[in-house]
């Protein structure tokens, strides 16, 4: 007999904790989109190529994926109000950091320790709503939270264009002051410093080596193509970061204490899903850097006016949401995402069909078939991936998928930085639409291939 669980109202004295994640679950959305509108403005300002300011998203991007591992058991150790305050306060400080940036590096420095608040924001504050809300009402809670992460990237994007058009670059740093504040002075009175009892050793050479892995192979990516670094640096850092990959590997097979360890593998499903994760998220997770920077740099449109323009993504996303459930219960997953991977690698590609010249209401609904696509994607592939792991597996295994999801994030904008300068120097500056147009071409074919990854899924396994 199977019994169904009671979902309750939240209560009152848990809406305040509620309120408290949720500011820095919307901080770090709206920072994650908020920034790719404003890069042009902001390499003028910084006297930089606009070409090569992808730096600025890895930085922060791979910040957060190396900082991952660490939330969890910095909460168990510490508590989580002392981490969450630690987070909001690291976050607050370096986006002040960020806008008192007067050139690139300081700019990289910042947003990385930026992204080390940003890492631990959303995990650990999701951790202490699981610990001190009843299961009766944590679907209530976690849907008023997931209300928050829905308008950070609505808002990002158009907000962004706004301060940058409107008042300067700054701004889009400066916004997040106030509502750290805030967040700050509610921690303490709405987050009890929950701990555990006991807490197994930290595995800090693993984590060492996936920090190295990471940067790395990222780093070696971005890299390969700029004339300031030479190609034997970037071949050797992206080969550190593949050695230190398979030294892990290793490392997870033997060590107790390891981070994630080699047996979450010998699940076929979360193995495939964490492949397919990885690899056809590349040019999905490049298109918000690569499209604004296309808009403007090579369509001359203004900041406002692209934040507008990509609004559309996401209010594609949004309407994904309720269609994903029956969608995959008519075809299954194997056959939608073999299907859905190679669309949205041609929706991809088909960015290369427009111009400046392109119609706002067709470029919009180009805009919203690709948010949808993408958004099913994602959706299915990360439900794909946990829907099998055993109960003692499920948090290190989605630890594993977020951290994954984060890399892949910045090694997708770092190859698109990269095959832009390439195809930029190719191409010559006076036709950088088909620079933007066969960087989009290439990026698109990368997902398509990826559709290969899923055919492994056994026909057995469709639903």
């Amino acid at each position: 007999m199977t019994v169904t669980p009671v979902h309750k109202k939240l209560q009152p004295e848990f809406r305040l904790l509620v309120f408290l994640v949720s500011i820095g679950f919307f901080m770090q959305g709206l920072d994650t989109t908020i920034i790719n509108t404003a890069l042009p403005a902001m390499a003028e300002s910084l006297q930089e190529d606009p070409l090569r300011m992808h730096g600025v998203v890895i930085s922060y991007v791979l910040s957060v994926a190396a900082c991952i591992p660490l939330s969890g058991w910095l909460a168990d150790r510490f508590g989580v109000r002392n981490i969450f305050f630690i987070a909001i306060v690291i976050f607050t400080l370096a986006s002040l950091g960020c806008a008192l940036s007067h050139n690139f590096n300081s700019l990289i420095v910042f947003r990385v320790i930026q992204g080390i608040g940003g890492a631990l924001l959303l995990p650990v504050g999701r951790l202490a709503m699981l610990r001190l809300i009843p299961r009766e009402q944590f679907l209530s809670a976690m849907s008023m939270m997931s209300l928050a992460g829905l308008l950070g990237p609505l808002m990002g994007p158009i907000l962004g264009g706004w301060l940058v058009e409107y008042a300067s670059w700054h701004w889009i740093f400066l916004i997040n002051l106030p509502m750290g504040i805030l967040g700050i002075i509610v921690t303490f009175k709405a987050m009890p410093n929950t701990t555990e009892a006991s807490v197994k050793s930290f595995d800090l050479s693993g984590f060492i080596l996936l920090v190295i892995a990471m940067v790395g192979m990222a780093l070696g990516i971005e890299n390969i193509a700029n004339p300031e670094v030479s190609q034997n640096l970037s071949i050797g850092l992206f080969s550190a970061g593949l050695i230190a990959a398979l030294t892990y590997a290793y490392h997870a097979h033997n060590h107790k204490n390891a981070l994630f360890r080699s047996t979450l593998f010998k699940n076929k499903i979360y193995a495939i899903g964490i492949l397919g994760n990885f690899f056809a998220r590349f040019g999905s997770n490049a298109i918000p850097f690569i499209l604004p920077l296309m808009l403007q740099v090579a369509f001359k449109m203004e900041p406002f006016m692209t934040g507008i323009m990509m609004t559309p993504v996401v209010l594609g996303s949004l309407f994904s949401k309720p269609i994903i459930r029956p969608i995959i219960s008519r075809v299954g997953y194997r056959r939608f995402l073999l299907i859905n991977t190679i669309l949205v690698g041609a929706c991809i590609a088909s960015f290369a069909l427009t111009t400046a010249d392109t119609p706002i209401w067709l470029r919009a609904l180009h805009f919203f078939i690709f948010g949808t696509l993408n958004s099913l994607q994602f959706v299915t592939m990360n439900t794909l991936t946990l829907k099998d792991l055993p109960q003692q597996d499920a948090s290190s295994g989605n630890s594993f998928l977020s951290m994954i999801m984060m890399l892949s994030v910045s090694i997708g904008i770092a190859m698109a930085g990269t095959l832009l300068n390439i195809f930029t120097d190719y191409y010559g500056d006076e036709n950088i639409t088909q620079a933007f147009h066969t960087t989009l071409l290439c990026l698109g074919a990368i997902n398509i291939i990826t559709a290969f990854i899923f055919y492994q899924i056994p026909k057995d396994r469709e639903i």
